[in-house]
């Protein structure tokens, strides 16, 4: 049997609709639905299912809604026989998911920390202050000499090491913008501004830091049902004493997912499956790992293709 990992999502897959098909088709998934809803003292399922697109991209909305999608496909998957994973990850958000999965945080904490997490992120830096942007077709160490080249001063650096050639940047609009010409100068395939509603993992996000560093001081941690890559490290890790300080560290740092990936692969995964809204990640591995072997749960159909293929 091959070792697996299961690897969530963060921002960048939501939609009108998302979770609909898992809330109608699995007794497991409405119960996450259900739970959600009461924790957040409103209706995050109208939200995901009817609500009007501009209110889900904001990322209050954006937070608890994906990882809701997350945790249903999950306790879905698990329900029909989706085998037990040898250990797990998420990008940026996703690793919430990943810590309900694993056992260590409650749902219920998990979803009502996220949606906070959005809030304060949101209100961290003023609409239009920040940018952030994705540089392909060049490799970590370029990307960085590039974006203190740009910074002159304000907020330039990578935000999420994604791939081999994939490295989204954040920090000042301004500065963001300065990077994307240094970086098509030396040589990127491409910079592409991203429409976003804040520029995440980077030191402009210093105000949320502090503000989520005392929510998460009043969570209760249990035991790993299994290890877990963090993403400020891309390191595994075990401790639930160490969580608390790698989920604050990680609102201003970099998602070292292409670590996360290459240190999963030394610890013999031979198969992951991506847990959520989307296959942003599955096209990552494909750039880190044209072998690789994967698959996604995101609706009913995508949950009957891997169960058949496990």
């Amino acid at each position: 049997m091959p070792t697996v990992a299961y690897i969530f999502p963060g921002q960048g897959s939501q939609a009108v609709g998302m979770g609909k098909d898992l809330f109608d088709n699995f007794a497991a998934a409405r119960a996450v639905f259900d739970e959600a809803d009461a924790s957040l003292g409103f209706s995050l399922s109208d939200m995901c299912f009817a609500g009007d697109e501009a209110e889900l991209q904001l990322t209050a909305n954006t937070q608890p809604a994906i990882l809701t999608v997350s945790i249903a496909a999950y306790r879905a998957a698990r329900a029909e026989g989706l085998v037990e994973p040898a250990i797990v990850a998420g990008h940026s958000l996703g690793e919430y998911s990943a810590l309900v999965a694993a056992g260590v945080l409650s749902f219920a904490d998990a979803v009502r920390t996220v949606r906070k997490r959005g809030e304060y992120m949101q209100a961290a830096v003023a609409v239009g202050v920040g940018a952030m942007a994705a540089v392909l077709g060049l490799d970590e160490d370029s990307v960085a000499a590039g974006c203190d080249e740009a910074a002159q001063g304000q907020i330039c650096s990578p935000a999420n090491i994604n791939s081999t050639s994939q490295v989204v940047i954040a920090g000042n609009a301004e500065a963001v913008d300065r990077a994307c010409e240094i970086m098509k100068a030396k040589g990127a395939k491409r910079a592409i501004k991203l429409n976003v509603s804040a520029p995440f993992h980077c030191a402009l996000m210093s105000p949320a830091q502090e503000r989520l560093a005392a929510d998460l001081g009043e969570i209760a941690y249990s035991n790993f049902e299994f290890p877990i890559v963090h993403n400020v490290d891309g390191a595994s890790s075990d401790d639930k004493y160490a969580v608390r300080d790698k989920l604050t560290r990680q609102v201003s740092a970099p998602v070292r997912w292409l670590q996360t990936m290459q240190f999963m692969k030394t610890q013999h995964v031979t198969r992951f499956v991506e847990i959520g809204p989307g296959k942003v990640l599955s096209g990552l591995l494909r750039q880190i790992d044209r072998d690789a072997n994967y698959s996604n749960i995101e609706d009913k159909e995508s949950l009957r293709n891997t169960l058949e293929s496990q």
